[in-house]
């Protein structure tokens, strides 16, 4: 409520919303009228909208979506569709709950789109950006208990170097570390102002990277340790293969290459899955000049036998 006499502050305008790789997402999941699709990461509903748009009047989405401030905007986005959507509150990873509670026994196609989404970026104030100085928070469900706060406050040295070696593939991993240790020993490491600065000076000026921030990969890091990302996306590429009719498509997009390699490999080890891509689609020349974060997006695509 605002002050008396004065108005209420309207939520801040994001930019506009673009799906990576939509074209390739709508050749491959092939969306038809009567079809029932899942979209495991409904985000702000670019890539569910595009679905429902190719598969009407009659086509339907199930959207998982554990993002409770995403899952706010998309609904109103996205009412037109009316009951063609019906939206999760869960991880991907519960899938296969999620489903049964609604009586769905398979689908037509899963759509697994691993990046952050613009809304987490744009205005998320939960630290996931260097941009700006915020809480170093990065949990994309406000339900789970562990912050990027806590992990920096309690990990060992040893336990630090190792989330950001293993998940940010970040070779300086233990002189970053070191300096965490070194300096959570005065002060507490709250914001991600704090964390890049303290990142910059863990590392030697020439190991600096040219084309991203210094603590890019510490960042991500600390992302997929707080979310347990990798552990989601591993079951979801085991629990999600049981629920695609004979035809379907599950089509994965993820955007380093610790997860290409994960779906890359649980793709193959299914032998009920016909790969369909040797390589992943990457986007066009064209759609990164667009959406410059489609830069780094990989599309990986199977078929169940």
């Amino acid at each position: 409520m605002g002050h008396a006499g004065q108005p209420e502050q309207p939520e801040p305008t994001l930019p506009v919303h673009r799906p990576v790789l939509p074209h390739e997402i709508l050749h491959y999941l092939d969306p038809h009228p009567g079809g029932l699709y899942v979209d495991g990461t409904l985000g702000l509903g670019g890539h569910t909208e595009a679905i429902l748009g190719h598969s009407a009047p009659d086509g339907r989405v199930v959207a998982f979506e554990w993002d409770e401030a995403a899952i706010k905007r998309s609904r109103l986005r996205l009412e037109s569709f009316g009951d063609r959507l019906t939206i999760v509150r869960r991880n991907f990873a519960e899938l296969g709950p999620g489903l049964k509670e609604l009586g769905v026994e398979q689908v037509d196609g899963i759509l697994i789109d691993i990046g952050l989404s613009s809304l987490q970026l744009d205005m998320g104030g939960r630290g996931f950006s260097f941009q700006r100085d915020e809480p170093l928070d990065m949990r994309m469900d406000n339900r789970r208990e562990v912050t990027a706060a806590f992990l920096l406050a309690r990990c060992t040295e040893e336990e630090l170097a190792d989330i950001f070696f293993y998940y940010g593939d970040e070779k300086q991993a233990r002189p970053i570390a070191r300096e965490i240790c070194r300096c959570r020993m005065t002060e507490r490491i709250l914001t991600s102002g704090q964390l890049a600065a303290l990142v910059a000076r863990a590392i030697p000026r020439r190991f600096h990277p040219e084309k991203i921030h210094v603590a890019t990969k510490v960042f991500q890091a600390l992302r997929i340790a707080v979310n347990t990302e990798l552990e989601n996306l591993a079951r979801i590429l085991e629990d999600g293969v049981p629920l695609l009719r004979v035809g379907a498509r599950f089509c994965v997009i993820s955007f380093h290459s610790l997860e290409d390699r994960l779906v890359k490999r649980k793709f193959r080890e299914h032998s009920e899955l016909l790969v369909l891509t040797a390589k992943p689609s990457m986007a066009t020349a064209a759609e990164v000049a667009e959406n410059p974060r489609s830069r780094s997006a990989r599309l990986r695509v199977a078929e169940k036998k």
